[in-house]
Formats: C-alpha cells, sequence, structure tokens
C-alpha cells in the first residue's frame, strides 16, 4: 500500500492588503482550508481559473511561503514543527519546475553550473562524481553531453525546460511542483515535456503536484485532479471518473470549454457570465453561485463544505441532482 508523501490539511494563506491611509487593512483568502493527499509515483493536477490560489499553494509546499494554519506533511515530517536539520532536509526533498524556463534560469551561467549546483550545495561529492551526475541526468532528459558549456540563451523553449526539469531532479526529490510547465512552449513541444516528466517520474517514484489551467493536459498526467475556485477545493477525485461525469457546476463549465480534436456536435456548452468575484470581498454562501446557473437560496447563504459523493469529494449542495 502506498503511502503519502505530502499530505495537505486544512491549508489556509491570507494576505494583509492595504486599502489607504485612513482605511482598515483587507484580507485575501489566497488559499482557504485545502486538503489533499499525493503518495509516491503519484501525480495531483490543480485546475482552476486565474486568481483561484494555485500559485499561492505551490508556493506553500515548497516552503517559498509559510501557510497562515493548517497542517503540512513532507515525507513524513510536519513543516511547521520541523528544526533546522529537518527544514534544510526538506527543502532538498521538494523542488519547483516554473512556468518560464528562461526566467527560472541564470543567463550569466553555463548550464553545466547550474545543474552541479545543488549538488555542490548538498552534497559532498568532489567535482568528478558532481560532472558524471551532471552528465547522466541530462542523459535522461534528453541533452548531449556536450551541451554542457553553453549558455541558456543558446537553448529554444523546450530544451531549457528539460535543463529546469534536470536541474529540480538532481536530489531526486520526493515531491516536484511543477506551475504550467507547458504553457510557454509550443503545442508540438508540450506533448515531449509531458513524457518526459512521466518517464522520470517512472523511473524515481516521484510525487508531482502539477499545477495547469489546460484540461486536456492534465488529463494524461493525472491520478487525481484537484479543481479549485477562489482559494477553496471545489471537487477532488480521480481524473478518469471527473472527466467522464464532472459532480460540480464549476468542472462542468471546464470541461465544456475544454477544446477537442473532435468535437461531439451533440455536447452542450456551458458559458458562465461574469468574473471571478473580488476575493477582498468574497460573497456569502457559495463562492460560486454569482455564476451557477444551478444556484437557490440555500447557496447563497449556506457555503458547502467537501462532502464524499460516489468516488470523489465534492462542495455543491445540489451535485446529485444536475450530475
Amino acid at each position: 500500500m502506498s503511502v503519502p508523501v505530502l499530505i495537505a490539511d486544512e491549508l489556509t494563506k491570507h494576505y494583509s492588503v492595504s486599502q489607504g491611509l485612513f482605511k482598515p487593512a483587507a484580507s485575501v483568502r489566497a488559499l482557504n482550508g485545502v486538503s489533499f493527499s499525493v503518495n509516491a509515483g503519484e501525480t495531483l493536477a490543480v485546475v482552476g481559473e486565474s486568481g483561484c490560489g494555485k500559485s499561492t499553494l505551490a508556493r506553500a509546499l515548497t516552503l517559498i511561503e509559510t501557510p497562515s494554519s493548517g497542517d503540512l506533511m513532507i515525507d513524513g515530517i510536519d513543516v511547521a514543527r520541523a528544526n533546522k536539520r529537518e527544514q534544510k532536509q526538506l527543502r532538498q526533498q521538494v523542488q519547483m519546475v516554473f512556468q518560464n524556463p528562461y526566467a527560472s534560469l541564470n543567463p550569466r551561467q553555463k548550464i553545466a553550473s547550474q545543474l552541479a549546483e545543488p549538488l555542490l550545495i548538498n552534497t559532498a561529492l568532489n567535482a568528478a562524481e558532481r560532472r558524471d551526475k551532471v552528465h547522466a541526468m541530462m542523459a535522461q532528459v534528453g541533452l548531449r553531453q556536450e551541451h554542457d558549456q553553453r549558455y541558456p540563451h543558446m537553448f529554444s523553449g523546450g530544451q531549457r525546460q528539460r535543463i529546469a526539469i534536470a536541474r529540480a531532479m538532481m536530489l531526486q526529490p520526493k515531491v516536484l511542483i511543477a506551475d504550467e510547465p507547458t504553457s510557454a512552449l509550443d503545442v508540438s513541444i508540450q506533448a515531449q515535456v509531458l513524457n518526459l516528466f512521466m518517464d522520470l517520474q517512472q523511473q524515481l517514484g516521484t510525487a508531482y503536484v502539477f499545477i495547469s489551467h489546460n484540461l486536456s493536459v492534465v488529463r494524461h498526467v493525472a491520478n487525481q485532479v484537484m479543481v479549485m475556485y477562489l482559494g477553496r477545493a471545489v471537487e477532488v477525485g480521480p481524473s478518469e471518473s471527473l472527466y467522464q461525469r464532472p459532480l460540480h457546476p464549476y468542472t462542468r463549465a471546464l470541461l465544456s470549454a475544454t477544446p477537442h480534436i473532435h468535437p461531439d456536435p451533440t455536447r452542450v456548452k456551458i458559458r458562465l457570465e461574469g468574473e471571478l468575484p473580488n476575493p477582498l470581498s468574497p460573497p456569502s454562501g457559495c463562492a460560486f453561485h454569482l455564476r451557477c446557473p444551478h444556484a437557490s437560496e440555500r447557496c447563497r447563504s449556506e457555503q458547502p463544505a467537501l462532502r464524499s459523493l460516489d468516488d470523489r469529494q465534492v462542495a455543491c449542495h445540489h451535485a446529485e441532482t444536475i450530475a
């Protein structure tokens, strides 16, 4: 039985925002009670519109920011109670691949130095051993050995993302956070990078948290999918069943907007009216009720909690009647 290497329980992150000289500070609830777990060798995809809290979640999971409340366990270690030695160990076990590979690489440093840097800081390997590990990882991600003396601007976008992935995997982390890792790439290159992610996961058993707005991409890489809306998870479940039968109206709307190579003419398109609510002043009740075609008076006054339904969890009062 697989043991979760990443567990988040009611994770929250609130930001204080100034509203002016004589006004009290407001609070933005970027994350508002998110819970999930990821097993070794599995992928959790996090999807939703811009502003739903995906990137805030990524920063919390990679220890860049400290959660306001909630519990986060990485490889059996409680992040909030970790001592300095454990914190150093955790930072080695959690790595991140960013959306823009060029921005995440040092333009003045050769690739060999950038890939060897995690080994130089965190291991006792000598220069020859570090060089061998760098070349071995470059081969794993599909780069030739002679590329190690080049600078980032000498590579294509897809090659830069391969370099970023190689650097993230140098220490063989237990958890990898991928924040929109293919959105800056050409469509023809996206499939190659996704296949690389899947191959490395199979070889190393890394747990992935794959953040994306592209639901077509998510379907091919994820075991579990978590749909977020305004800082909360509204539906969490196995990838294939969620795609076959979405339970939350927001999930249904996202899937109906996903382009297909062979579109079904009988498929009903769901068009959402309006924009995301103001996070400084979220609506009462269900945050989605202002855009939901199935909203009732209960939705306007009572916030739905995540509850088990079929093989997943959903935060909707009317999930049984609209699915």
